[in-house]
């Protein structure tokens, strides 16, 4: 570990973040968000989320080191998501955090963005140490850990196709509703009867632990072309119903893998983890089965650089200078997270 403040940064997607960490306190955290400025496209642009990245993280980082009271000087280290997101995006965090710890020449960590999201809920306040079963689910994975060891989590099941939150957002537009999705999908399924249309649960049965979206978005694609224009009443009986179709599996198949595992402990991350049905459902799961759910804030499960700062902390450190041939990586590596 780390002894003393880190600064991290991320620049996955359409977040611009920067936080100071100190073991498990977060001094700071800063996200500059571009949603509103990909809303007009129904998704996030690569090029214009890069360009946005560049002219906003010099900002974000001055931020984030005056709420976190320290200087430059100050630092131990410098983390870095390197992996995986979109390329250009990347580039920008990648390149940014070099040149800050070349020029001080203090350590660089290069930190898997996934891993960033297990360790979330090591952070005070949830504090959550090992052994549990996390879920990370979000616009571009889908995932279940096994975490014994927060440096190597073993996957135990993944998306085969789309991710819930990919899902969610085209499920979303699908419905006439804005950018991004979840928020608007969740608060019209507040109004609407979850058990009103039954779709399609894809990998059904005991011990599964992959996932698959494809065809729930595809159902819903088919009811809207065959009904025709929706009333208020259908179009939020829809939204529930299609929102529990995706939550459902993700709630089940955690809590299915909590209990043939036999772990204390589920965890969430990710930006699907901020909706509220998915938590309800893991929350009343874990009771009947007596186990500690660990949800971060809202905040800390959509993308952000605190949890990276905390997987930083399982990370291996790379010294100067030998981090000049970092460089970003679009994909996750196969199998998992990279160690």
């Amino acid at each position: 570990m780390i002894d003393g403040p880190l600064l991290a940064i991320e620049t996955s997607c359409d977040e611009t973040a920067a936080a100071i960490v100190d073991g498990r306190r977060v001094r700071s955290s800063i996200i500059a968000s571009q949603a509103a400025l990909h809303a007009p496209y129904g998704g996030v642009v690569p090029e214009v989320a890069a360009r946005h990245h560049l002219g906003t993280i010099n900002r974000v980082i001055d931020a984030a080191l005056a709420a976190g009271g320290v200087g430059l000087d100050d630092l131990q280290a410098i983390a870095v998501t390197q992996r995986p997101g979109l390329i250009g995006a990347l580039l920008v965090g990648v390149s940014t955090a070099k040149a800050l710890a070349c020029v001080r020449r203090l350590p660089l960590i290069s930190v898997d963005h996934l891993l960033g999201h297990v360790c979330a809920s090591w952070l005070e306040p949830v504090a959550l140490d090992p052994p549990f079963v996390c879920l990370i689910a979000s616009g571009g994975h889908t995932r279940l850990d096994l975490v014994h060891d927060l440096a190597a989590p073993e996957t135990l099941g993944q998306t085969i196709d789309d991710a819930a939150g990919e899902a969610i957002d085209k499920g979303a537009r699908l419905l006439g509703l804005g950018y991004p999705g979840g928020p608007a999908l969740e608060q019209l399924a507040r109004s609407g009867d979850r058990t009103a249309h039954r779709f399609p649960i894809a990998l059904g049965g005991k011990r599964v632990r992959d996932f698959s979206f494809a065809g729930v978005k595809t159902s819903l694609l088919y009811v809207i072309r065959d009904e025709g224009p929706l009333s208020a009443r259908r179009r939020a009986d829809l939204a529930a119903s299609y929102q529990e179709a995706i939550v459902g599996p993700l709630a089940a198949r955690l809590l299915d893998a909590a209990r043939e595992h036999r772990v204390p402990a589920v965890a969430l991350g990710g930006g699907v983890a901020a909706n509220g049905r998915l938590r309800e459902l893991v929350t009343e799961g874990a009771a009947r089965q007596g186990l500690r759910v660990a949800m971060p804030e809202i905040a800390l499960c959509t993308d952000n650089a605190a949890m990276i700062g905390a997987a930083a902390q399982f990370t291996a450190v790379v010294p100067w200078p030998d981090y000049l041939r970092v460089d970003a990586i679009p994909t996750a590596p196969p199998g998992g997270i990279a160690a």
